[in-house]
């Protein structure tokens, strides 16, 4: 059966009204629910993309430096299914190494390719392994299996923000129910299997969240310049960067994890998906 979701905003509405959070905050709130594409494995409905390989990319394309984790195929994608000014055509590749303690230390655990279409790509070897589990004697890997997408909408999962003076940490700004009105849609979805799925634009969801995952990615990419490995500047305003996609990780020994893709909306405008930063959440 193809994963349907219910009609969740109307459900998160009642919810806070009966939670006697007032009607101004709960239309606050709902007004600034974002359009997203829930994708998850399926060998039933239209086929928008694929967890896993194969890995085809141009000749002149560096090999990638992080596992496949999914290629998707924005034609296939539902127009209007998310209001991210993603290229209409070609495919979206997502890498990632989720996994905190990589080797090179780096504070980016993954990439993001856009392959043009009609371009000629050659198949390339993956990096399908992760991590080595010596307890079960066997390296992890990403699953495999075409995608089918489902147009949903999303709220935040977070509460709180994080601000440059004291107190660094604060309800959101003009949100003071921001934690009921969170309860609140936390209550609706939380029946929801997320587990295995890939979601593409949205609020950005982990097993733990107080403050916006998104916001993980500015120091992410501030260290990044800093080390040299990515060109400045980039903004230090979460407001700047927007959430490209989520991936609730399905994998034996990983239970909990999430990835996050995230990118600075000027950068997404221009298609500089070279400059996505992917961070991770695990609490093992």
């Amino acid at each position: 059966m193809i994963f349907k979701a219910p009609d969740r905003l109307a459900a998160f509405h009642d919810r806070a009204i009966a939670q006697d959070i007032p009607a101004d905050d709960v239309e606050r709130w709902l007004a600034i629910a974002r359009p997203c594409a829930t994708l998850v494995l399926n060998e039933n409905g239209p086929v928008v993309g694929r967890l896993g390989g194969p890995l085809l990319l141009p000749e002149d394309t560096p090999d990638p430096a992080h596992p496949l984790v999914a290629s998707i195929d924005l034609a296939a994608l539902p127009s209007g299914v998310t209001d991210l000014p993603l290229p209409a055509d070609g495919h979206l590749l997502l890498f990632a190494y989720p996994d905190e303690d990589m080797d090179d230390n780096s504070d980016n655990l993954g990439s993001v390719v856009h392959v043009p279409a009609g371009a000629t790509v050659v198949e390339r070897e993956e990096r399908v392994g992760l991590e080595y589990d010596p307890y079960r004697g066997t390296t992890r890997h990403i699953p495999q299996g075409p995608l089918v997408a489902v147009a949903d909408m999303s709220l935040p999962y977070h509460h709180l923000a994080r601000f440059p003076e004291k107190p660094r940490i604060r309800h959101l700004p003009g949100h003071p129910r921001a934690e009921e009105l969170v309860d609140a849609w936390d209550a609706i979805c939380r029946d929801v299997d997320i587990w295995g799925s890939l979601q593409i634009g949205g609020y950005s969801n982990q097993e733990a969240v107080g403050t916006d995952p998104v916001a993980d990615a500015v120091p992410a990419a501030l260290r990044e310049v800093e080390k040299s490995r990515m060109d400045g500047p980039v903004s230090s305003d979460v407001a700047d960067w927007v959430l490209l996609a989520d991936w609730h990780l399905d994998i034996a020994g990983l239970e909990g994890a999430s990835v996050h893709w995230s990118i600075q909306r000027e950068d997404l405008a221009e298609w500089r998906f070279d400059r996505v930063i992917t961070t991770m959440f695990w609490n093992p």
